[in-house]
């Protein structure tokens, strides 16, 4: 055999000798049993995963640099240390095989322990995907972390062993350097240096390269500090155990050219890592949505540029340790945004503790402050004051980023904060739209505009207006031909009669719009029209008459021209009812919902204006009406609800026959009138005056009511609540994107909604949200649970059980509720009854009111339905916070996927869905959680089991062949 071809085998039988040596005492059984049991019970009970109730095996992964520090150091203390001591070395050094034949091999058999270690902990993931949504990249990126860093630790141990001939000397020295290597990243050093400091320390650390990959990234060059690390011991093993071989030898060339290329080996092997250092593209995003990779809807935003584009990180060299980490992360993503950019995106780092220009340029230019953070250790504590910003300029725009808008908190104790970014893309890209649409609306509005617009006035003749209509026109042609002007023909102007030719376009406007003659009151025979549209392609947008000034109507008509244009920020108008409640005290003194959150989570990346619906009027400039628990809407409000719909436009309604009222540390549900039941019905949609109940529900912090000694007692307690219904993946339409990304929703006090088949003409109804097949309907009110001696008693389902409808669009053509009467703006105003009455009022300037009803609306009309007054309030988020013990967004999430829908803002819903989550784990009982958890550790056994069956037939064999070889 040629040396190349005798190097495989030898590996091999060398491989499987440690192997089996290992395996021949009941000690390695002992030992991985115990890893086994101390990785579970540190997952199940030190990171208490059932209470975290989040979907992830991460906790087990950041225990694993430190088990295996001493797994590793276990296996490999013997090794060379045992040969050393029973005088074997010799005989091996005398042996014409290469060393490194012997080196590779005990590492080679030490790995497939290793791996075996691993296998036995597989039941774990398996578990939580069974009874959790798992994201499987990030879990096997994971594992691959473990498997290299523990062959990295491998590695170290046996050169370790190579240099004593006592276990113990081996084992704690082969612990100590390992542990020097983890601690190197770890904030316990990098703590005591600076920013930049801190970032080179993170990359020669073992620990910090192993959470960078846990995360689910696969970077090359991670992967390559593994092996690196790997060459240079398993190279120094060689090296020493070739030098022991010399020792009975002179001095020769030979040896001088085995320390040059060892040498040499070790310089290339470490200095790679600082030439890759340099690259960024060679990395693989495992997560699912691939949460940390630039998206193909970010790059869209990016070739939009057409001005350069700054991104300018702050960070201190010295600041919080929990957010220290994260530096480098967000150095990483913005780096990315610079190669993604191709020349127009410039990134900068500043550190303004360092540079008093770049500092004074971002207090008084960019408002951009130091945070003072509280820095503690167990001998002093102290407040550093530092900067944690991203800057985004675009031209003369520009947004701020500073740590809140960042990151993300979790508590898993009062004392044990787990701090990380909650979806950095999403968060800068939305800042670059902000900063592109605000620079392009102080520019050339049609700038964007890809097809011409025609601007068409179905407006009677002169004749038959009002005076003030009179005026009106004038100033919608002069406002109008100057626009067209600037429009470089991407405006064109119509002006139509509708009461030519017979009356013929006054017909067809009629049938195609639903536009009807308008009058100024009820008992005038004035007939006229007066509207103003905006057409491109199939879709046309109604320019409101306002006030009927040219400021006014400038600022409609910009409005209406942004809908068919690119770059510009959306407006909601959202309409929410009036109250004086605290959010942040839910129990106490809560006077009415509030729907702050809501307002801020939307206006991060949309205009929000609050709505008065009073006017029977939504403002010119709103693309989208949000109501959410409108409250006794009277008919003039209704009014404007019903034409905003004939326009076209999209109404999202989170509403239900049903309120919950926080009072004074208790809880009850109240009767809901939003005023809307017959609009809804009208339109197909039906809400049941009763509230859905489902055994697949989630736990929230509920007021309890127990009897003690005759004394009735509340306390806050955390249990399962059947009112607060957990949605899941197959409770919610896949196809729809959005629902389809989201891992799980909880509808508070809903009801069900019923779609009336005969109502609906030729409009499409999408189903979005249903509850469990568990569900069953209630109409009692009584909704706090009792203790009672035996416990809790719970909600047991009662009557039919089933899925219920909880999130319905509905669109197409809609008839307006108002459809063949008088618009209920007119009133019946007679100037001879007034002053018969003895009204004095002088009338002459007083405006007219100019009405119609709309009787129909385009196909493009939306009604998004959710039968939810409360899952949207600010009192009820807070409780999913203190539940979580981190900022809960899953129901805000899907307020603002609903809303970039209709508007049509596919790349921020896409950028968005790739948030990280909550992958809430399902509502189990205490029993079931016991039950999860004695399976994985009967698992382990089981494993260890089977090993020592096939290590046991093994033996067997072996022995037999021996017998019949002697019997031979």
């Amino acid at each position: 055999m040629q040396p190349d071809q005798q190097a495989l085998p030898t590996i091999r039988r060398i491989a499987a000798k440690e192997v089996t040596l290992f395996f021949a005492s009941p000690i390695a059984y002992l030992f991985l049993a115990t890893f086994a049991a101390v990785t579970l019970f540190i997952f199940f009970w030190g990171e208490s995963f059932f209470a975290r109730n989040i979907a992830d095996v991460r906790p087990m992964f950041e225990w694993m640099p430190v088990l295996l520090i001493f797994l590793a150091s276990t296996l490999t203390m013997r090794l060379w240390s045992e040969e050393r001591r029973t005088g074997t070395l010799e005989y091996v050094l005398t042996q014409p095989v290469p060393l490194w034949h012997f080196v590779v091999g005990k590492f080679a058999g030490c790995l497939l322990l290793l791996l075996i270690a691993l296998i036995i902990t597989l039941p774990l993931p398996i578990t939580v995907s069974i009874i959790g949504d798992l994201d499987w990249g990030p879990v096997w990126a994971g594992y691959l972390a473990t498997f290299l860093l523990g062959a990295a630790y491998l590695s170290i141990g046996l050169f370790v062993s190579a240099r004593s001939d006592n276990q113990i000397v081996s084992l704690i020295t082969a612990t100590a350097l390992s542990g020097f290597f983890y601690l190197l990243g770890s904030n316990t050093i990098t703590d005591f240096f600076g920013n930049d400091a801190g970032e080179w320390l993170r990359l020669l650390g073992t620990g910090s390269r192993f959470d960078s990959i846990t995360r689910g990234v696969i970077d090359l060059r991670d992967l390559y500090y593994y092996v690196s690390i790997i060459a240079v011991f398993l190279t120094l093993n060689t090296f020493m155990l070739e030098r022991e071989r010399w020792a009975s030898q002179k001095r020769n060339p030979q040896h001088k050219l085995w320390g040059t290329v060892t040498v040499l080996l070790l310089i290339n092997a470490l200095g790679a890592n600082f030439w890759l250092g340099q690259i960024n593209a060679l990395r693989l995003d495992t997560t699912a949505g691939k949460q940390y990779s630039i998206s193909s809807a970010t790059q869209n935003y990016l070739n939009q540029l057409q001005e350069p584009l700054l991104i300018r990180g702050y960070f201190s060299s010295k600041t919080h340790p929990l957010l220290a980490p994260l530096v480098p992360q967000l150095r990483d993503l913005l780096k990315e945004y610079e190669v993604a950019g191709h020349g127009n995106v410039k990134v900068e780092f500043v550190d303004p503790a360092t540079n008093p220009e770049e500092e004074k340029e971002a207090n008084e230019q960019y408002g951009i402050q130091p945070v003072p953070f509280q820095v503690a250790d167990r001998y002093q504590s102290a407040i550093v004051s530092s900067y944690f910003n991203v800057l985004v300029q675009y031209g003369n725009e520009h947004e701020v980023l500073g740590f809140r808008d960042l990151i993300e908190v979790s508590a898993r104790s009062e004392a044990d904060l787990d701090v990380q970014l909650r979806n950095p893309e999403h968060d800068i890209t939305s800042a670059i739209k902000k900063v592109m649409h605000s620079y392009q609306a102080g520019g050339n509005l049609f700038d964007t505009v890809k097809d011409p617009i025609k601007f068409t006035a179905y407006i009677s003749a002169d004749s038959t207006l009002p005076k003030e209509l009179q005026d009106f026109r004038k100033v919608v042609t002069q406002s109008v031909t100057d626009m067209a002007k600037k429009s470089n023909g991407r405006l064109i102007i119509d002006f139509v009669n509708p009461d030519a030719n017979g009356g013929a376009v006054g017909q067809q406007i009629a049938e195609q719009y639903g536009f009807k003659p308008m009058t100024t009151n009820l008992l005038s025979n004035d007939r006229f029209y007066f509207y103003l549209t905006l057409a491109q392609g199939d879709q046309v947008v109604q320019i409101p008459l306002g006030d009927m000034k040219k400021e006014g109507f400038q600022r409609d008509l910009e409005s209406g021209i942004k809908r068919f244009a690119s770059g510009f920020t959306k407006t909601v108008a959202l309409v929410t009812p009036s109250g004086g409640a605290n959010p942040y005290n839910p129990y106490g003194g809560v006077s009415g919902p509030q729907f702050n959150q809501l307002q801020q989570f939307l206006g991060s990346d949309l205009k929000v204006e609050k709505e008065d619906l009073s006017d029977g009027s939504v403002s010119g400039q709103a693309d989208i009406l949000f109501l959410a628990a409108p409250k006794e809407l009277d008919k003039t409000q209704l009014f404007a609800v019903d034409q905003f719909l004939m326009q076209g436009g999209t109404v999202i309604l989170a509403t239900s026959p049903y309120e919950a009222d926080f009072g004074n540390r208790s809880m009850t549900l109240q009767k809901h009138k939003s005023g809307l039941e017959d609009w809804l019905k009208h339109n197909g949609l039906s809400i049941d005056d009763q509230v859905v109940l489902d055994s697949q529900n989630s736990a929230f912090p509920i007021p309890v009511t127990r009897n003690v000694s005759g004394f009735q007692l509340q306390e806050i307690r955390m249990m399962d609540y059947p009112y607060f219904i957990d949605i899941r993946p197959d409770g919610m339409n896949s196809d729809n994107p959005i629902v389809s990304d989201l891992p799980q929703v909880t509808m508070n006090w809903a009801s069900p909604i019923t779609i009336s088949k005969d109502n609906q003409g030729d409009r499409k109804i999408t189903e979005l949200l249903h509850s469990s097949s568990g569900s069953w309907l209630s109409s009692s009110t009584d909704i706090l649970p009792k203790v009672t001696a035996q416990g809790v008693s719970g909600f047991s389902p009662q009557g039919n059980t089933g899925s219920h409808l909880l999130g319905v669009i509905s669109n197409g053509r809609f008839e307006s509720y108002f459809a063949g009467q008088d618009s209920p703006l007119l009133t019946k105003t007679d100037d001879a009854q007034n002053k018969k009455d003895g009204d004095k009022t002088d009338t002459k300037d007083k405006q007219p009111t100019i009405t119609s009803v709309i009787d129909h609306s385009p196909k493009s009309a939306r009604i998004i339905l959710f039968s939810s007054n409360d899952f949207l309030r600010d009192q009820v988020i807070q409780l999913a916070d203190s539940a979580n013990r981190t900022k809960y967004l899953n129901t805000l999430q899907l307020a603002a996927n609903t809303v970039d829908w209709s508007v049509e803002d596919a790349g921020l819903l896409s950028i968005r869905s790739r948030s990280h989550f909550n992958r809430t784990l399902p509502p189990m009982e205490h029993n079931n959680q016991l039950f999860w958890e004695y399976l994985n550790y009967a698992l382990a056994a089981l494993a260890l089991v089977v090993i020592a069956v096939i290590q046991r037939q093994r033996k067997k064999s072996r022995e037999r062949r021996y017998l019949h070889l002697l019997a031979q």
